[in-house]
């Protein structure tokens, strides 16, 4: 019984020394946090997709962390900008930001020298959902239907913030998709901006993530054709895939299963590369505790953003596969693509 009892006093002192000094590495993290200011980066203007689900996310994580968190919009160069501002600052967990995946992969990818990082360095906390792309016109446009696009014949001028902004590189992988006649008409500082202009007839067409082509449609902004994906939209159930809508050419089908694949990544929550092990460890699981939150998930279903976690070693595999695993031959095609080249 002595025996034992001395093996069981044993067991929970080796217990204890291994946990003593990560709950005490915990706390000091909890330390660092409280009352600090954490900046978010958001890629685009004021009221954007990004910028909303950033602004909904901050006053949730703030809480989580005990500290203040505010949104800071750097649109440029359709996202980089911010991008590149998030890359070199300190790696001390005090700036993070919500990243379209699909602009910074393929800005990445393509050797784009507006992109000065490498995403592999980067410090990954969540992937923030995934959600496919809709094809969007302005409510009084007599194009209702994909096939009515493509019989029309005419120039399509799409609105985009950037060649590698999402809404440059949906349009211009669609158009190559459909064998469009397109004009993509870059500098709008955000999805709202760029929506108003096909609202308006300056624009005739606007290619948006689910939750931001939602949001306009249901405000009589724009009228959706197709989800530009194999799989239907949750937002747009009564709306055809483009694969359902029209007949894409065999030869031209790599588009849309490049588009799909970088739109895979999704919305990236990063941070600068080089953050403690210990500060990034109480960060990523302030981020899952955050992105878990009944009462955030039930105010993004509210405003109809919906928050969908993914781990981070997930979230670095995802963005991976694109950047060292695209075949050079389809990365050739979107190379030519996206500097106009057919």
């Amino acid at each position: 019984m002595i025996k034992t009892s001395r093996v069981v006093l044993l067991s929970l002192a080796a217990c204890w020394a291994l946990s003593a000094p990560a709950a005490l590495a915990q706390e000091s993290e909890k330390a660092f946090y409280a009352g600090k200011t954490v900046r978010m980066i958001v890629g685009s203007g004021v009221g954007g997709g990004y910028d909303v689900f950033t602004r909904i996310i901050a006053p949730h994580l703030a809480k989580t962390l005990g500290a203040t968190v505010i949104v800071e919009n750097v649109p440029g160069a359709g996202g980089l900008v911010a991008v590149n501002r998030l890359y070199v600052a300190p790696p001390d967990g005090l700036t993070i930001s919500l990243v379209q995946g699909t602009m910074a992969t393929l800005a990445q990818l393509t050797g784009d020298q507006a992109a000065r990082y490498d995403l592999a360095k980067f410090t990954y906390l969540a992937t923030v959902g995934a959600p496919p792309g809709l094809w969007l016109v302005g409510p009084d446009s007599p194009i209702r239907e994909v096939q009515q696009a493509i019989d029309a014949k005419k120039k399509w001028r799409w609105a985009s913030a950037g060649g590698t902004s999402g809404l440059g590189i949906g349009a211009a992988f669609t158009c190559e998709a459909l064998n469009l006649d397109c004009h993509i008409v870059q500098g709008y500082k955000s999805s709202s901006d760029a929506g108003l202009s096909v609202t308006r007839g300056e624009m005739d067409a606007l290619y948006v993530p689910e939750s931001s082509a939602n949001h306009f449609v249901k405000s009589k902004q724009n009228w959706a054709l197709a989800t530009i994906s194999r799989t239907k939209s949750q937002f747009f159930k009564d709306r055809p895939t483009v694969f359902e809508a029209a007949k894409i050419d065999p030869s031209r089908v790599w588009a849309m299963d490049f588009l799909a694949n970088l739109e895979g990544t999704g919305r990236l929550l990063m941070a600068p590369p080089g953050i403690p092990a210990a500060r990034l460890a109480y960060l990523q699981a302030a981020v899952k505790e955050t992105l878990h939150s009944p009462q955030l998930i039930a105010e993004g279903e509210k405003m109809e953003r919906i928050i969908e976690y993914l781990e981070p070693a997930s979230t670095l595999k995802n963005v991976m596969a694109v950047v060292s695993g695209v075949p050079p031959e389809q990365k050739g095609r979107a190379l030519k693509l996206l500097a106009g080249e057919k």
